[in-house]
């Protein structure tokens, strides 16, 4: 998957998580501070990560990504 489609599914991902617009998520957006990070999204979010994608991210790696961004990189390096 390159880069750009895996950023692309990323920000549906977040969005569908913490029932955000993608619109206004990007790969800078922060998970404390734009999207107001409660666990229990993290942990749907990735959930969907594992089914949509077949990648296994470790909730307390997921839970330490600060922004879409980072974890993205996270997702990628398991692809």
């Amino acid at each position: 998957m390159e880069r750009q489609e895996l950023e692309a599914k990323m920000i549906e991902l977040v969005a569908i998580a913490f029932k955000k617009d993608a619109a206004d998520i990007t790969m800078e957006t922060s998970f404390k501070n734009d999207l107001g990070g409660a666990s229990v999204q993290m942990v749907a979010l990735v959930s969907e990560i594992e089914n949509e994608l077949d990648a296994v991210i470790m909730l307390a790696d997921a839970s330490q990504c600060a922004t879409v961004g980072e974890l993205t990189d996270l997702v990628e390096e398991e692809l």
